[in-house]
């Protein structure tokens, strides 16, 4: 799962097509705050940023690499913030 800030979009899309990786599901507007020093996301008058989110299953073997594209695309601007979180899929349909 990968959340970012909106402003990110067509960058993380890119990116997913640059590894060759094609099926995600996609939220917009997701609300949170970083749990480091990232500001709220909220979509308010005090917090108008908002997130998105992509969840995609891939295997094994491009885990590192989108991890290390998510890690180069946060380095590009800390502040917009990008974050990606890995779990292991037991089964699926």
């Amino acid at each position: 799962m990968i959340v970012f800030n909106q402003a990110n979009t067509a960058r993380v899309e890119y990116m997913l097509d640059m590894l060759h990786i094609r099926g995600f599901s996609f939220w917009e507007n997701v609300q949170g705050r970083g749990n480091e020093n990232g500001d709220p996301h909220r979509g308010t008058h005090t917090w108008p940023e908002m997130n998105n989110a992509i969840m995609t299953v891939i295997p094994d073997d491009k885990v590192e690499d989108l991890l290390t594209a998510v890690r180069k695309l946060d380095k590009c601007n800390e502040e917009v913030g990008i974050r990606a979180f890995v779990w292991n899929i037991e089964q699926m349909v």
